[in-house]
């Protein structure tokens, strides 16, 4: 046995940089796993600059100072922020607010209707089964309530945290974009001359992960103000709600739009019942998932993530429930990363050398 860990050391962690490499992502994910709330901050901040990063150097390949150009685009994004909280979150908040107090109407609607099922269609449910599924809706709906509560209770000190990221959050994102090259530098002192594995991975990914960040923001921005626009235009209950949840759903391929299709299809069946304004909005509905997975997407990512539908999922899992709403943001850039790692792993050059030397003997 001993023997045989000695030649899978040997094999994969005899390289002096893929060991350095290895202590890096090791050292990465003991902070993140122990300091990651504490430095939410500073991930915030990196994420950000690296997503605004594209539109600097577009402005610097047309003659722009670096620092006019960071200045331009950091304000820009302040003025976009700035107009979210002030103009969208308030009327998202009372539209969840006015949801939450119609709950209880809303569930007597549906009760009463689910009602009628049974008498309906007598071979396919049981009144039992519809008892089972409003006591089942009854009490996800208590959990939610008590959450808003709870929310309510804790909102100082959310408000506090909220205060202090409007605060630090832009003053880091400017300072990133201003001296992200010099920090680059100065950090590469410190690695080993020889980086030929993590230059590769890192040209591999730079462009990848860029793209996938930016790709993944304007998609969001276009479905949720599409959704929103078709919802208000069709006088849906809640349409900024439910236009930013079908933003957002897009952060969870596959899962995300399957998910949020129930809340979408309940309000609005509640609203208008089985009528044509309800078979006219699922059908807008339809369209726009299907035109966000069949043009937007392709249009957007092309080849930059080639990654099976399974990985996908499983990194989904894996990384949303290590790390919440960022591990489901990053992980298919994650699920990359450990790809690109992989793919330029010494022994994956070993074994390229071996066989152009087979190759050549032949």
């Amino acid at each position: 046995m001993r023997e045989i860990f000695r030649k899978w050391i040997d094999r994969y962690f005899s390289d002096e940089e893929a060991l350095v490499l290895f202590l890096l992502l090791a050292g990465a994910l003991a902070v993140i796993l122990t300091m990651g709330q504490t430095l939410t901050p500073v991930f915030a901040g990196i994420i950000l600059a690296f997503l605004m990063q594209g539109a600097v150097n577009w402005l610097e390949q047309r003659k722009l100072p670096h620092t006019f150009a960071v200045t331009v685009v950091f304000l820009s994004f302040v003025s976009v922020v700035a107009a979210f909280l002030l103009i969208v979150m308030p009327q998202v908040w009372k539209q969840l607010i006015n949801l939450f107090n119609e709950l209880p109407g809303m569930a007597a609607t549906l009760q009463s209707t689910l009602l009628l099922l049974p008498e309906q269609h007598p071979g396919l449910i049981t009144e039992e089964q519809i008892t089972e599924i409003i006591s089942m809706a009854t009490s996800e709906v208590s959990r939610a309530g008590q959450w808003v509560l709870t929310f309510s209770l804790n909102s100082i000190t959310g408000l506090v945290a909220l205060m202090i990221y409007l605060v630090l959050v832009p003053i880091l994102v400017f300072f990133f974009l201003k001296d992200g090259r010099s920090l680059t530098q100065w950090w590469t002192k410190f690695l080993p001359e020889r980086r030929e594995m993590m230059t590769k991975v890192w040209v591999e990914m730079d462009d990848q992960i860029a793209n996938y960040i930016r790709g993944k923001v304007i998609e969001i921005v276009i479905v949720g103000v599409v959704s929103y626009l078709c919802f208000a235009f069709f006088g849906l209950n809640y349409a900024a709600l439910l236009g930013i949840m079908v933003g957002l759903s897009v952060l969870v391929p596959y899962i995300g739009a399957a998910l949020v299709t129930l809340p979408v299809a309940l309000i609005a069946f509640i609203q208008w019942g089985w009528t044509g304004e309800f078979m006219y909005l699922m059908i807008a509905y339809g369209i726009i998932q299907a035109l966000d997975g069949n043009v937007l997407v392709p249009l957007l990512f092309s080849e930059a993530v080639n990654l099976h539908p399974v990985a996908i999922i499983i990194a989904v899992l894996v990384f949303g429930g290590l790390w919440g709403f960022w591990g489901v943001f990053f992980a298919i850039p994650l699920a990359t990363l450990l790809k690109a790692i992989l793919n330029a792993w010494p022994s994956a050059r070993l074994k390229a050398g071996e066989q152009t030397i087979v190759e050549t003997a032949g």
